[in-house]
């Protein structure tokens, strides 16, 4: 089954690193990503990063959800089934 992943992350060093280290371990496979800076109105305190990404997998996307809410750089998550 594929996944839609939206996550806010902080802009620092090996954040995109530890999301999909994170994805693969959990069994699911990046299939694609996009993401970019955040408009300055949406990050008062900092640097964050909106990242998409598709991922793929025969599990539930439940504990891929709770493994990157625990990430330090994780700020927000949101997964939905793809259609």
């Amino acid at each position: 089954m594929r996944y839609r992943l939206d996550l806010t992350l902080r802009h620092s060093e090996g954040a995109l690193t530890r999301v999909l280290g994170t994805a693969e371990r959990r069994g699911f496979k990046p299939v694609a990503v996009e993401g970019g800076i955040l408009p300055e109105s949406s990050r008062p305190d900092g640097d964050r990063w909106h990242l998409q990404m598709t991922v793929e997998g025969d599990r539930a996307a439940d504990g891929l959800h709770q493994q990157l809410a625990k990430l330090y750089d994780c700020l927000d998550v949101q997964v939905q089934p793809c259609q």
